[in-house]
């Protein structure tokens, strides 16, 4: 009798742990800026650091920043960890790496926020800055051609894959609602490019661990 009566005291002790909260913290954005020279990031090295740095500014801290960019042996979605991601107001983004490829994810204009957690400008807001690097094809993987040399060069030869964050583009581009493949950037990588096809050097931001 006494041996039950402890298992039964552990079993009630068990029950009344509060499950673990899920950490909603920000572990998404795109980034408020990006390195003023187009696609020229400093190669993933650069780009990773960046994140970091905005992340850290905003007050992000004890997470490992990638960015989501393939370059032509690198896929972006191998990059950033297994989810869950959050955006900086809490807003989930999506599950997991599968999700996050599908028409379940969440990223909208409305959720997909800058580090500050602010608005990014999109079609219709001037300037569009609704463009997004990825160089990566819809499901993740790289894209082989439109990496502006593996996120190296602001040159006028080359092109950088891009994204829609907003989810909008004309109607006579059937990607045009593609967060992470919508189109080639035209003219070249470097800034000037970018802000022609209606984008700002601005690239996704997420914590791979």
């Amino acid at each position: 009798m006494k041996r039950l009566l402890i298992v039964s005291a552990a079993l009630a002790g068990a029950m009344l742990v509060p499950a673990q909260a899920q950490d909603t913290s920000m572990s998404f954005f795109i980034t408020s800026v990006g390195s003023g020279k187009g696609a020229d990031l400093g190669g993933l090295e650069g780009a990773d650091a960046h994140c970091a740095q905005l992340a850290e500014a905003a007050g992000a801290t004890g997470k490992t920043w990638r960015a989501y960019l393939s370059t032509d042996q690198v896929n972006a979605k191998d990059r950033i960890g297994s989810g869950p991601w959050f955006n900086a107001k809490g807003e989930k983004i999506a599950d997991d790496v599968a999700s996050l490829h599908s028409n379940a994810n969440g990223i909208t204009k409305e959720t997909g926020l800058t580090e500050k957690g602010e608005v990014v400008k999109g079609r219709g807001d001037q300037p569009n800055e609704h463009d997004i690097l990825t160089g990566t094809k819809a499901d993740g993987t790289v894209d082989g051609t439109n990496t502006c040399s593996n996120w190296t060069t602001s040159g006028a030869e080359g092109a950088a894959m891009l994204g829609h964050h907003d989810r909008k583009g004309p109607d006579t581009l059937p990607t045009a609602t593609s967060w992470n493949a919508a189109h080639a950037s035209r003219g070249g990588c470097s800034q000037d490019a970018l802000k022609g096809t209606g984008g700002a050097g601005l690239f996704y931001c997420f914590a791979a661990n």
